[in-house]
């Protein structure tokens, strides 16, 4: 039957990097097999949830391009789709493992149980419960819930091995006797983890199970769950964690590592999509960039690999990159507009300008790894008042009677014409020989007055692109400010 997987994200935390990538493998799996992809929000801690969260792993998934089957916002057959609604159905499973001696209620109180378990660290051992409470006497729970004492409900763990394929790492093997009878339904009424998860994954048919490792220690008790609620255990697939560059657990001291911030930071959608899938999961060969269509065509689970995946920002800066290259100029535009709409120069003349701000995108293309790149490069130009770096004056505006050189090449290119590339660059060179100066003093004492700055795309593109009109004027304003700046000490 073809798979039906699941993404089940907490929302006490916007779509993280390792959550998306998780999802990702969900959804490339479910597509290349053309089974169905579900998103459950597991939202049952309820002080750390909020809607607020829920909208944004939503969004970060529409902005992937993930969509989803069946879930919030489009139905489904298995709904709801939000723990926080489904409590009674963890909760009947429950009754049913008590009614069915699979499981018993626990009345030890909660010092009881940090007692046993600080007894146990200082012995150097893992704690685990001494099962106090399996063998209470019918007549002994009743007079303690009839006193109104609060208990949890345990299940008990059989003896024996619990032993599962997983598909990424093979074969794995659990002693029973080291996992403890583990709660299953908190005294308040609450159910754990463990718990609506796998009711969860029984109510909606999953058949793969595809999730990061560090859940492979909760496995054999969802595997005993599984057995315990006579359902078909799913297939199992853990994927490597993801690391950043110092081998340390990704974590928000090393940067974004909410989905959203990096939409914010100017990263293609169909950029991070490539990158998250490297993290663990190669195609064969060493090809690097690849559409959405083609990861589905491609994907398996045994090219996942079980060595932790390293988060490489430099890497995913070149996908990124090589993506923006890519792009048509209208897609471009499309895509670099809010950054310049964000930045404050929607009416700017080189933006309005539609043909201008096309030819504006394709000089900075180049030099550009995320969309947030165009609008600070492009800054300059847009501005109606450039500000001299300082580095830039004390580089390349110190050459003796610079403002001489400068009033020449002004005096020159109002005669020039057409205003194109080859033109301007001819009137530059031609007006270095004339005052007998290197044109590189020229060239850079320009690129100060156009855009303030060391570096800049082509010169003579820019210039051209400005105008006559703007290209004089800024070099104009160049020469007051020479006039006026005290001379260099030589």
């Amino acid at each position: 039957m073809p798979p039906r997987v699941r993404f089940a994200p907490s929302p006490t935390g916007y779509l993280h990097v390792g959550g998306a990538r998780t999802a990702l493998f969900n959804w490339l799996y479910a597509r290349r097999h053309g089974g169905q992809f579900i998103l459950r929000i597991e939202d049952t801690d309820v002080e750390r949830s909020s809607n607020d969260m829920v909208t944004g792993i939503l969004d970060g998934l529409r902005w992937l391009g993930l969509s989803w089957d069946e879930g919030p916002e489009v139905g489904g057959p298995h709904a709801p789709y939000y723990q926080s609604q489904r409590i009674e159905r963890y909760r009947a499973a429950a009754t049913r493992l008590l009614s069915e001696g699979k499981a018993y209620r626990c009345f030890c109180p909660a010092e009881r149980l940090q007692d046993q378990r600080r007894r146990a660290e200082q012995r150097g051992e893992a704690s685990m419960y001494d099962r106090a409470c399996l063998s209470l006497p019918a007549g002994r729970i009743a007079e303690l819930q009839a006193a109104g004492t609060p208990s949890a409900v345990r299940f008990t763990v059989p003896p024996g091995v619990t032993v599962f394929e997983d598909r990424v790492r093979g074969r794995i093997e659990f002693d029973r006797a080291n996992i403890e009878d583990f709660v299953i339904l908190r005294s308040d009424d609450g159910p754990t983890y463990h718990l609506s998860v796998v009711v969860d994954d029984i109510d909606m048919a999953i058949t793969d199970v595809i999730r990061g490792d560090d859940h492979i220690s909760n496995t054999p008790k969802h595997v005993l769950l599984f057995e315990a609620l006579g359902a078909a255990v799913p297939r199992f697939a853990h994927v490597p964690l993801i690391l950043a560059t110092d081998k340390k657990r990704l974590s928000k001291r090393h940067g974004a590592t909410s989905v959203t911030e990096y939409q914010r930071q100017g990263y293609l959608p169909a950029a991070m999509l490539n990158f998250l899938a490297l993290l663990g999961w190669s195609p064969g060969g060493d090809r690097e960039l690849m559409t959405a269509s083609e990861m589905v065509e491609m994907f398996s689970l045994d090219g996942i690999s079980g060595g932790n995946a390293v988060f490489n920002p430099d890497k995913l800066d070149w996908v990124n990159g090589q993506y923006i290259a890519r792009l048509s100029v209208d897609d471009l535009a499309a895509a670099v507009r809010p950054f310049i709409d964000q930045a404050g120069f929607s009416h700017a003349p080189l933006v309005v300008d539609e043909p201008r701000f096309h030819r504006l995108l394709e000089l900075i293309r180049p030099r550009a790894k995320r969309l947030t790149d165009f609008p600070f490069q492009a800054a300059p130009l847009l501005m109606e008042t450039v500000e001299y770096e300082p580095e830039a004056v004390s580089k390349h505006l110190s050459t003796p009677d610079l403002a001489g050189h400068v009033t020449a090449l002004v005096a020159r290119l109002r005669d020039t014409s057409p205003f194109d590339e080859p033109h301007v660059e001819a009137a530059v060179r031609e007006t270095a020989a004339a005052r007998t100066v290197k044109a590189g003093i020229l060239i850079h004492a320009a690129r100060v007055a156009i855009t303030g700055r060391t570096t800049s795309p082509g010169l003579f593109e820019l210039l051209a692109l400005l105008g006559r009109d703007e290209t004089t004027a800024r070099l104009e304003r160049l020469i007051t400010f020479l006039s006026v700046r005290p001379s260099p000490i030589s």
